[in-house]
């Protein structure tokens, strides 16, 4: 009986510790600049400012959705293999300059759970 006491114990006392913590970071971070963002932007923002620079080929550009598909290389920020998909494009606006069959150089991130692409440029 006395074990099983000092187990209820200890675990009471594990799950106190962890709690606190939790909680101390999250006074930590309220603090300045990241205080005001969320933690999902906060890492859509490392995301964004860690991306490579990736090559690909547009298979197609939807203007009307804001999607493009692009053939790559392996995406290096995202630990993702080179394949064919479709991101959403943060700024429809970089959709005018591309048109299917262009070979590019672009970078991505996730957004939540969208891949969404940054900049992209015609590669030269």
């Amino acid at each position: 009986m006395k074990s099983r006491n000092t187990i209820l114990s200890m675990s009471v006392f594990a799950v106190a510790v962890v709690a606190s913590s939790g909680a101390s970071a999250q006074a930590t971070m309220s603090g300045g600049k990241m205080g005001d963002m969320k933690m999902g932007d906060m890492k859509m923002e490392q995301s964004a400012a860690a991306a490579a620079v990736t090559d690909g080929e547009v298979r197609k550009v939807d203007k009307n959705a804001k999607k493009i598909t692009i053939k790559h290389g392996p995406i290096k920020n995202l630990d993702m293999p080179g394949m064919t998909m479709v991101f959403q494009a943060r700024d429809p606006a970089m959709l005018e300059k591309i048109q299917k069959g262009d070979k590019v150089k672009f970078k991505a991130a996730l957004d939540g759970s969208a891949l969404v692409i940054t900049e992209i440029q015609p590669a030269n």
